[in-house]
């Protein structure tokens, strides 16, 4: 049987995570694929404006200009969860490029060390280049890098007709060199004193999310085969005390039901609070399965749901349609708020 093809995976999980409850989670998006610095606040995001910083330019008064926030192929969020007084700063993914990262986080405020630990969702450039802006600052050094195993593997993208793009490789070797304590996990792992899980492995058990098309290879002994299923995809997954939960996916490669659901199977809670981050549903390859996920998260109801990244045009407008009430644009600089209910 195929990796990429559906496993049964039914009933209560073999080995259940019990996911502390948290009483709030704050996820700012450091880096996605957008910034629109119109999009106003709301209850539950804080946005940014042109007011996020300045720099020199000549050709105004007083030589200088506002600026907003860098928008890049790539994602970036920073992920801060609250238990009573104590707060803890979790990295998931750093962006494309090495600079812009560090560049909005430094319009936002924000100071990277007090981040306590980096999750990659997987090995992908457009979410580790980052790593090199965190490096030259000085904020990578003893830092804990939760990844799987395979994300040190060698891909391609080899489209018939077209140049083939070997895509750019983490090297566990210069990562320690700058040392970055990395931690290998294929299995699900609690971070933040049991607070906060990263998946792992996802469980393939829908039968339309497939994966990657055959241009996306893998180098395995020695030969370029297809990679359908990125197997090194995972996801953070906070228990929102009386909310439910909230799932952060970078390109979602497992397919964004597929991890929905094993969230849920994981955990032992079934309700969904909020789904944010890549649900990579962009292209032809992708937006046949467009209906029936729409479909299935929209039967899982969340309040919040915040598809960036590759999620592309055509799913965005679904759904937005199908869940107005929970869709909300992403952008550069955004902060979304999830809090327990206040107490009667």
């Amino acid at each position: 049987m195929q990796l990429s093809s559906p496993r049964p995976a039914a009933g209560a999980a073999v080995d259940p995570i019990t996911l502390d409850q948290v009483d709030e989670v704050r996820v700012t998006t450091l880096v996605d694929n957008t910034f629109d610095a119109l999009l106003p606040d709301d209850e539950r995001t804080r946005r940014v404006s042109f007011g996020a910083g300045t720099m020199a330019a000549p050709q105004f008064e007083g030589r200088a200009t506002a600026v907003g926030l860098v928008a890049e192929h790539g994602f970036s969020t920073l992920v801060s969860v609250r238990r009573g007084t104590s707060t803890t700063t979790l990295l998931f993914d750093t962006g494309l490029s090495p600079g812009a990262m560090v560049t909005n986080a430094d319009r936002l405020g924000v100071d990277l060390g007090d981040v306590q630990a980096v999750v990659l969702s997987h090995g992908h450039f457009d979410h580790a280049g980052g790593l090199a802006g965190l490096i030259d600052r000085g904020g990578a050094r003893r830092l804990p890098m939760v990844v799987h195993p395979l994300v040190w593997t060698r891909r391609r993208i080899a489209v018939p007709g077209q140049d083939v793009f070997e895509l750019p490789t983490l090297s566990r070797r210069a990562l320690a060199h700058e040392g970055i304590e990395v931690v290998e996990r294929r299995v699900p792992s609690l971070l933040v004193d049991g607070a906060v899980l990263i998946t792992g492995e996802i469980d393939r058990t829908t039968e339309f999310e497939r994966g990657m098309p055959p241009s996306h290879q893998a180098l395995v002994n020695g030969e370029w085969q297809h990679d359908p299923v990125v197997l090194d995809d995972q996801a953070l997954v906070v228990h929102v005390r009386g909310r439910g939960l909230l799932v952060l996916t970078g390109c979602g490669h497992a397919g964004a039901v597929n991890i929905v659901r094993h969230a849920q199977r994981l955990t032992g809670v079934s309700r969904l609070h909020a789904l944010i981050g890549g649900l990579h549903l962009s292209g032809p390859a992708f937006e046949p399965i467009i209906s029936p996920t729409v479909a299935a998260l929209t039967a899982a109801a969340p309040n919040l749901i915040v598809p960036g990244h590759c999620t592309g045009w055509r799913a965005q407008h679904a759904l937005a349609a199908a869940l107005p009430d929970a869709w909300v644009q992403g952008s550069s600089g955004t902060t979304y708020r999830m809090s327990a209910p206040a107490a009667a």
